[in-house]
């Protein structure tokens, strides 16, 4: 009954116009200024359910309109009413209209300098240069594959990151994969599988399998080597990745209810009908370091050598160093990480688990990549990066300190027009992105937000290029630290050298005198690539 309360302003509209035509016809011409009003209302409503440009207004005609006139006020008025605390704001909505903005094409630009304050603890800002240059090209990419891969990848510096369909509708799932193909940049599929809708598109995808195997599982839940084996032969899968965890809930499983599986969730994921599909917390192909790093070599295999890698959200960070160690003593390496940072997350979870648990993704980023130095890896393996990245300086921003390339998940979704109202959960999405609804998501008009999709992802880069040049530099891959300077909380700034360091190549294994690197060399030394269990610390404060 509620999904139907929203037409209800189009349809008295429509009734009243014809009850106030017939009286005008059959007893007063006064009655005629009340149909004129009422048959308006009708024709714009009914305007509103052809037109493709508008899902908010496909799905709520006519009384859509209100939201577009509040934004319409003004800025002052939005600030008062929306911004006055920024706590309570979601997501800033400067960076939401940038992304509109450059989703649809129009100017960009704002004047009366910077909304943020400068003097604030956490400011950081790019350093530019007095010769700048002119970057014509901003196609910019990254090869992606190590030596044991045998069909490389040159992906775009700033792709889509995992969202699952289920998760997301079929509409926003095409919408996505039709931009990337338009656009030339590349796809994560999510956890819950290739579906028809990211094949329709033919876009470049990214498989993500994590602990649910879904599309490469069988029955009783554990990994399909055959399965996995079809879904990455397909040629328009261009690498896999292996999800550890998240930036939204990591070391956190879920659970899809069988109510809410329909039979294209249940063809995606591999799954059986009316059957709960559980999603567990760990991994059940692997136990220990060593045992992961074989399953990344088998992964690589059973693809035909396309690249193959993991993500996850750092947490306890001998256990990455765990992970780093394995690949040091058998010689396999898988061939990039996504460093998720605690702050991004697209998806759903507990409150406690969004807000305090796993590190940001500027100091997981930085341990990673200093983690692989050490190790002497680091020229070996790529690093994505993802976690609020949605503007051209976040990208340039996380280049500076170790990321390869960056993802972004709810960067795309503005482009498809998500407003952060929040209800992904109630499967009522104003959007028509994270529904299941079919007549929500019908309102999500794929050739336009496609078009809005490839369009964003080119006018970043074009901004991307352009802070480049801003820097005197050729390519954003050149950012270095010191690109960068970050405000400390005593209101001094630092040298990104300072605040984020590049530690010395090969420090772990060589070992190092330097004092600021024993905490290093300790975790190191406590890391094992037999077991992720701490053998040199007691499992309880009470312990013996």
């Amino acid at each position: 009954m509620r999904r139907n309360i929203r037409f209800v302003p189009l349809a008295g509209a429509l009734l009243l116009s014809l009850i106030s035509a017939i009286l005008w016809l059959s007893w007063s011409a006064w009655m005629l200024p009340v149909f004129l009003v009422f048959a308006a209302l009708a024709a714009i409503g009914i305007h509103d359910l052809r037109q493709p440009r508008h899902t908010i207004l496909r799905n709520y005609p006519i009384i859509g309109h209100l939201r577009y006139m509040i934004e319409s006020v003004g800025p002052e008025f939005r600030q008062y009413f929306f911004e006055s605390d920024r706590d309570e704001v979601p997501f800033s909505r400067e960076i939401r209209g940038l992304v509109y903005q450059r989703a649809k094409g129009v100017e960009d630009k704002r004047p009366f300098g910077t909304v943020e304050s400068v003097y604030a603890s956490g400011f950081n800002w790019l350093t530019h240069s007095i010769m700048p240059k002119v970057i014509k090209d901003c196609d910019f990419r990254v090869r992606i594959g190590g030596p044991d891969c045998t069909q490389p990848y040159d992906a775009s510096v700033y792709n889509i990151s995992a969202m699952s369909f289920g998760a997301l509708s079929a509409n926003a799932i095409s919408a996505l994969n039709r931009g990337a193909k338009a656009g030339g940049f590349a796809h994560d599929t999510g956890e819950g599988g290739i579906s028809r809708y990211h094949r329709q598109g033919g876009g470049d995808l990214i498989y993500q399998i994590a602990s649910g195997y879904f599309g490469c599982r069988n029955d009783d839940g554990s990994f399909s080597p055959e399965k996995f084996a079809t879904q990455a032969s397909d040629p328009q899968v261009k690498m896999i990745e292996v999800k550890l965890s998240q930036g939204a809930k990591p070391g956190h499983g879920g659970m899809l209810p069988a109510s809410k599986i329909s039979p294209e969730i249940a063809e995606a994921r591999g799954i059986p009908m009316g059957q709960d599909c559980v999603s567990p917390a760990a991994h059940s192909a692997f136990s220990t370091p060593r045992e992961f790093v074989q399953f990344i070599a088998q992964l690589r295999s059973l693809s035909g050598g396309k690249p193959v890698g993991f993500k996850l959200c750092i947490g306890h960070r001998r256990e990455f160093m765990c992970l780093v160690k394995a690949m040091v003593e058998t010689g396999i390496a898988p061939d990039f990480i996504v460093v998720d940072g605690k702050e991004g997350g697209t998806g759903a979870g507990p409150l406690e688990f969004v807000n305090r648990v796993g590190m940001p993704m500027l100091e997981g980023l930085n341990f990673v990549h200093n983690t692989l130095r050490g190790a002497g890896l680091r020229r070996r393996i790529k690093i994505g990066a993802a976690g609020k990245i949605v503007s051209a300086y976040d990208i340039a921003r996380a280049m500076a300190l170790g990321a390869d390339w960056c993802n972004s998940a709810r960067g795309y979704m503005f482009a498809i027009g998500c407003i952060q109202a929040q209800s992904c959960h109630t499967n009522r999405c104003p959007a028509g992105i994270a529904t299941q609804d079919p007549r929500r998501m019908a309102a999500l008009d794929v050739g336009d937000k496609s078009a809005r999709v490839a369009r964003f992802h080119k006018n970043t880069l074009h901004a991307l290029g352009e802070l480049v040049g801003a820097a005197g530099l050729s390519h954003p891959s050149a950012f270095l630290p010191y690109h960068f300077m970050f405000r400390s909380k005593n209101n001094e700034f630092l040298d990104g050298n300072e605040a984020f360091e590049d530690l010395p190549e090969g420090f772990l294994i060589e070992g190092a005198d330097h004092p600021e690197l024993h905490s290093w060399i300790d975790r190191w030394n406590r890391a094992s690539a037999e077991t992720f269990l701490a053998d040199r610390m007691p499992q309880s404060r009470f312990a013996s």
